[in-house]
Order: structure tokens, then sequence, then C-alpha cells
């Protein structure tokens, strides 16, 4: 596995605890905030083929 995959793969899990955390919290703005992180690391793991789970 690659570094950035590695990378993404770290981040992404850390931003979807992070969204589930803020949608259970009620804080709308936070969960807005991961769910746009989430977006981008997935459209930078599809620009490298890169798997994005």
């Amino acid at each position: 596995m690659s570094e950035l995959n590695e990378t993404i793969q770290q981040r992404l899990k850390e931003a979807y605890a992070s969204l589930r955390a803020a949608t259970r919290d009620g804080d709308d703005y936070l969960a807005d905030v991961r769910q746009s992180e989430i977006d981008e690391l997935r459209r930078i793991a599809d620009a490298h083929d890169l798997p994005a789970r």
C-alpha cells in the first residue's frame, strides 16, 4: 500500500469517526465540515485510482 493511500485511508477513518460524533452531538457545522473533508479525500483517491473506503 502506498504512503498516499495509507494517509488517505487514515484520514478517512478519522473523518468518518468525527462525522459520526458530530452527528450524534447535533453539531451540524462540524458534520458539514467533516462531510466536505470526506468528499475531498474521496476525490483525491479517485484521481489517483486508489480505493476510498
